[in-house]
């Protein structure tokens, strides 16, 4: 009976108890010495990737994620470090990891281009249509969607992506993006409507350039700084022809 009493309570401890328990440890409070290591391991990561030093950068993720297994920043930093050491399956697998844990457009949007870089263009319009689903305002995701569905020979829809991106930048590059494709369809129309909008947008973006120039206000503290700058510079002048002055009645009661 003690035996049985005995396996019964266990068996509640592990049913109830233990999880809380369990529960309580990993959401313990971290100590200062642990966010201060992990500041520095990522200022290492940081800055060995500026400074091209793909390998310490590469410890530094690691070692963070050997403490933060959880850590979707790291992951995707590390997905980028691949990729630019063209390692496309570790890269996709970090990005995708790290999309696993936090939902960020930005993670699939790089699992994109990857898909993209390497010749997966369905993956690519489905990775960068998941990121536009989350984030539909970034003009880059609908630009990068048009190059793989140009990829597949989708024109009509590269066409349109490229549309809704110009709807968000205003941008004349990207209207040229457009009017390239137009050029390799042959589409006369299309290229003369589209060389008459990229003339209209350069147009309307330097007035809104010299409208913004003419209607930046100057700085009461930066005409205070001028006012001051030219009285003491007056002053100045003043006192250095004090002497001469001095020096020439002088002369003259001589």
């Amino acid at each position: 009976m003690i035996g049985i009493a005995f396996i019964a309570i266990m068996a509640l401890y592990l049913a109830f108890l233990f999880p809380i328990f369990r529960h309580k440890k990993v959401e313990a409070p971290r100590s200062a010495r642990y966010d201060m290591q992990m500041k520095k391991l990522w200022s290492a990561a940081q800055t060995s990737m500026r400074d091209h030093k793909p390998l310490r950068a590469e410890k530094a993720l690691l070692t963070i994620l050997k403490f933060d297994e959880k850590n979707a920043a790291a992951y995707n930093r590390l997905g980028i470090l691949y990729a630019k050491e063209q390692k496309f399956d570790e890269a996709i697998e970090c990005f995708e990891i790290a999309q696993s844990l936090d939902n960020n457009p930005s993670s699939l949007h790089n699992v994109g281009l990857i898909y993209l870089e390497t010749g997966a263009y369905e993956k690519a319009v489905m990775a960068f249509e998941q990121a536009i689903e989350i984030e539909n305002t970034v003009p880059a995701r609908y630009i990068a969607l048009a190059k793989a569905e140009e990829r597949l020979g989708r024109n009509k829809l590269a066409i349109d992506s490229l549309e809704k991106a110009h709807q968000l930048d205003h941008s004349p590059n990207t209207l040229r993006l457009i009017l390239a494709i137009y050029e390799t369809l042959g589409d006369t129309e299309g290229l003369a409507n589209t060389t008459a909008r990229i003339e209209a947008q350069i147009a309307e973006n330097s007035k809104v350039s010299t409208h913004s120039a003419r209607r930046t206000p100057v700085r009461r503290g930066s005409v205070a700084k001028s006012a001051a700058a030219s009285r003491a510079n007056a002053t100045v002048s003043r006192q250095q022809a004090t002497p001469q002055t001095t020096t020439a009645r002088r002369r003259r009661q001589v």
